[in-house]
């Protein structure tokens, strides 16, 4: 059992003007499930990183204050030493990945814990049957979903075995049903084999009736505090308010205009069935949401709507069929809004960014005035010249949202738009995308499994199951 705590701990990075974390002292205490709550930017991601001993080595930025597991202080002990009690989940599951294969990701983290070569096999499949990831064993990293990956991420800290788990924003891609699962397995090892858990997350379903202690991170302090027994209760009073389960959405009427239509349309990359010979139409001026299961392919289709991979069948866009369209003027058609954030920039600083989507955007629907409102809506007002790749995960899926509306693209496709998003910003980016439907009849079609706040924005919703798309009358 080992605790983690904070001793007069601060941190600002180079140029900032203010710290972003200031005069921490606080302990989480061993064996518990602590669970780590702010807005977006707040400074968990970086507080997370110094805990698991990531940083100060790789930002050569230095620190005031300590960090001790009981009575070591973080920089006094070995890489492997380190290794052995600390592991850490990453928000973005690829900037933790260095092989091709699942299994030789989880071969390569053991190798580093200079775990014997006969134990390996089965603690592999272990750590995989665990996560629900038994079937992912020889699949290569590239071909998985984001979800698929973040349980890969998971399994790797559970090969580890450390004393203290540190998870980032660990279940932002996985289904529903697979987060309550995983939450549930935590809880095991915390219980059972005595882990301390200290976990960041914006959703806070499921852990009502699992975490023993809540921390907040205040923005505008940049201090770290313990919640008491009635404010962790308000606050997930609070979160519950905004879940809409089960919220009655309407099917598809006689007077929807088709956009995208689906002719006889199937889906199998790399041979894997996705989708089995479909006829199936997404309609003009709606928002539709597309649920599913981790890994059933729900991001390849959006490849598939994009032109970006090769399918069966056709499809078309307003009775045009996209094979035959210039790549260029589709694209400025039909825009994707990918999961990954960073897979969307071309520039270095925030301020290019905006100035390239200005340049190549389809129609001017955005002036700067109201630019500079989304800016300052979402957070982002005065980080011009700040580069994108050192913005936090939900920042940059604020940048990234800003980019593609400005783009003002007729059809928009978003793949977890809502990731690493607090539930204030989830307000703010519902209501822009709300006001681009409203302001040029944008067709948006989402991928989503964080529905907390999501609601008022659907018109439609299509579960993906089976290999089949399929309209439903119920949100959830």
């Amino acid at each position: 059992m080992t605790q983690v705590t904070l001793s007069d701990f601060s941190f600002q990075y180079a140029k900032a003007d203010q710290p972003t974390l200031s005069h921490l002292n606080l302990t989480f205490p061993s064996a518990q499930f602590n669970l780590l709550i702010g807005p977006s930017g707040s400074g968990k991601t970086t507080l997370l990183k110094f805990i698991a001993g990531l940083y100060p080595q790789f930002i050569e930025q230095p620190a005031s204050g300590q960090i001790y597991f009981d009575d070591q202080e973080i920089n006094s002990l070995t890489a492997m030493a380190k290794n052995h009690l600390v592991g850490m989940v990453f928000q973005n599951p690829n900037q933790q990945f260095a092989m091709d294969t699942v299994e030789n990701e989880l071969t390569f983290v053991l190798e580093n814990m200079q775990v014997a070569p006969e134990k390996m096999n089965n603690l592999i499949d272990y750590a995989l049957d665990f996560c629900g990831g038994t079937s992912l064993k020889n699949r290569l990293l590239n071909t998985l979903s984001g979800g698929e990956k973040q349980r890969v991420a998971l399994a790797c800290i559970v090969a580890m075995d450390p004393a203290v788990i540190v998870l980032d924003e660990p279940f932002a891609s996985i289904d529903p049903h697979t987060r309550q699962d995983l939450i549930e397995k935590l809880k095991q090892l915390q219980l059972h084999h005595q882990k301390t858990i200290i976990l960041a997350d914006h959703d806070l379903s499921d852990y009502a009736d699992v975490v023993d202690q809540v921390f907040e991170l205040d923005p505008q302090t940049h201090q770290l505090s313990e919640l008491n027994s009635l404010e962790t209760q308000q606050r997930f009073e609070r979160f519950n308010q905004n879940i809409n389960a089960h919220q009655a959405v309407s099917l598809p009427n006689a007077s929807l205009v088709s956009c995208l239509t689906l002719n006889q349309f199937s889906l199998a990359p790399h041979g894997v069935e996705l989708i089995t010979p479909t006829q199936f139409d997404f309609y003009q001026g709606q928002t539709t949401l597309i649920t599913g299961e981790n890994g059933i392919g729900k991001s390849t289709l959006f490849a598939a709507l994009t032109n970006l991979i090769n399918y069966q069948g056709n499809i078309t866009y307003l009775d045009h069929n996209i094979a035959k369209l210039k790549a260029k003027s589709y694209a400025l058609e039909v825009s994707f809004l990918f999961q990954d954030a960073e897979n969307q920039f071309l520039s270095i600083t925030v301020g290019e960014e905006l100035a390239l989507a200005k340049k190549y955007r389809r129609h001017f629907k955005y002036s700067d005035v109201q630019i500079q409102t989304m800016l300052d809506q979402l957070g982002l007002a005065g980080r011009e010249t700040q580069v994108v790749y050192s913005l936090s995960e939900g920042q940059k899926k604020k940048l990234q949202i800003i980019v593609m509306l400005i783009m003002a693209s007729p059809v928009l496709l978003l793949d977890e738009p809502l990731k690493g998003l607090d539930l204030a910003s989830v307000k703010i980016v519902v209501e822009l995308l709300q006001q681009a439907k409203h302001l040029f009849n944008q067709t948006q079609i989402i991928i989503s499994h964080q529905l907390t706040g999501l609601a008022p924005l659907i018109d439609l919703h299509v579960l993906f199951k089976d290999h089949q798309l399929t309209y439903q009358e119920v949100l959830g």
